[in-house]
């Protein structure tokens, strides 16, 4: 669009040429510095804390999910319950996306951006606590803050950089976030149905404006993710919120074998959710997930692999917590029938972690290693066979093709020296 700023432009450490020395300093010192170390502050793991929680009634509600009566007994229903679920999910997500976006330019060490961030997490604790029943009588407190963080923050921004370029970016996502205020509050007050199509819309609207630059007519749009600017920041942002999902699956898991007898087969249970828990990291971090930051700052479009690792990180994420949801109905009859529903929840977590794994070293590599897709394969194969077997055995299948995927790697990797990043250009 001929004249509009890119999102580069718009966090310039520049002021406009009406602004005086006194917005220069003013919103200089509350930008990240590029000198600055690029490591996430105590400040941002301290916020992740409340994604703990997040992300455990995440998992509960997944949970209900697969056994909500006859919901159980059929693959389709329980699907289509998982969809509502995912929606809960997204909005999670954006919420802490945007998030680390700020914490990537601004400075989480100024006052302004600390309030900012901590009144985040609050929002977000809040939208926690209404997630189980956000379908239903808490969705209008879910609604209404998720409402009031998105609209709230970008207010604050548009105030504290006044006068300066970073005032546009925020004024065009401001008038995406009303846009889909709309459909959200609405949704709220509807009945179940209509609240899903309506908070599908709302989402959409999220996720396309921040894809487009939030275009606003006569205003023009940000074209360059924010990637281009702090990519080995979000990098690191982003595998500190898998190890969060990762630690979600250890607690619950945990906190579910102290709900029952402590018996031979519910600990074995325990015990391959964590050896579960272990290959889904050792499977990240093998070196794609230690070099996200390089492969983006030498890909020649670090905004569209940018784009790649959030969708491949949300893949992972989503994968990590249906295999959570799964163990906890493994430790809740461990010896009885595995239902389909059930199948697909302690398979398909695995399958979707590889997914979004594939996707990871794709943005890393340029290729995809043989081992991943052929995991997701086998995943898929055996899970007709597996219906009507105890869930521990299903576990048990799940573990054997994870723990092949990892020694795979490992033989791989053996006596060759360390690959480095080479990303699509």
């Amino acid at each position: 669009m001929g004249g509009a700023a890119t999102w580069y432009d718009c966090l310039s450490d520049k002021p406009t040429k009406r602004a005086g020395r006194v917005t220069r300093n003013r919103v200089a010192n509350l930008l990240r510095r590029r000198e600055s170390p690029q490591r996430p502050t105590f400040l941002e793991l301290f916020f992740d804390l409340v994604y703990v929680f997040a992300l455990t009634r995440i998992v509960h509600e997944l949970v209900l999910d697969y056994t909500r009566g006859h919901v159980a007994e059929r693959l389709t229903t329980s699907l289509a319950e998982n969809g509502e679920t995912l929606l809960l999910l997204l909005a999670l997500w954006w919420i802490w996306t945007q998030t680390a976006w700020v914490t990537s330019r601004f400075d989480p060490f100024q006052p302004p951006i600390q309030f900012v961030v901590l009144a985040t997490m609050y929002g977000s604790l809040l939208l926690a606590v209404a997630i189980s029943g956000a379908l239903a009588e808490t969705g209008l407190l879910f609604a209404s803050t998720y409402v009031a963080i998105q609209l709230g923050r970008t207010l604050f921004f548009v105030f504290i950089v006044r006068g300066h370029n970073l005032r546009r970016v925020n004024l065009l996502a401001l008038v995406w976030f009303c846009a889909s205020a709309v459909p959200w509050l609405a949704g709220a007050l509807a009945p179940e149905v209509t609240r899903n199509t309506l908070w599908t819309v709302a989402l959409a609207i999220d996720y396309l404006g921040a894809r487009l630059g939030w275009p606003v007519p006569g205003l023009g749009r940000s074209r360059v993710s924010p990637w281009a600017v702090a990519g080995e920041h979000l990098a690191e942002r982003y595998w500190q919120l898998v190890i969060v999902a990762l630690g979600e699956t250890i607690l619950t898991s945990g906190s579910s074998l102290l709900h029952g007898p402590i018996v031979a087969q519910r600990t074995m249970a325990l015990t391959l959710s964590f050896l579960t828990t272990v290959l889904l990291w050792r499977i990240y971090f093998y070196r794609a997930g230690q070099i996200l930051g390089e492969a983006i700052a030498a890909s020649a479009d670090p905004g569209r692999l940018g784009r790649l690792a959030e969708f491949a990180h949300l893949l992972m994420v989503s994968g990590i917590l249906a295999s959570s949801a799964g163990s906890e109905l493994v430790l809740s009859d461990p010896s009885g029938d595995a239902k389909a529903a059930w199948v697909g929840a302690i398979l398909g977590g695995p399958a979707l972690y590889l997914a979004g794994r594939s996707v990871f070293e794709y943005v890393a590599f340029a290729r995809v290693s043989r081992p991943r897709p052929v995991g997701i394969l086998v995943l898929a194969a055996i899970a007709p066979i597996m219906v009507g077997l105890p869930p521990l055995g299903v576990a048990a299948a799940a573990v054997a093709v994870l723990l092949g995927v990892a020694i795979s790697d490992t033989t791989r990797a053996h006596g060759r020296p360390l690959e480095e990043a080479s990303p699509s250009r």
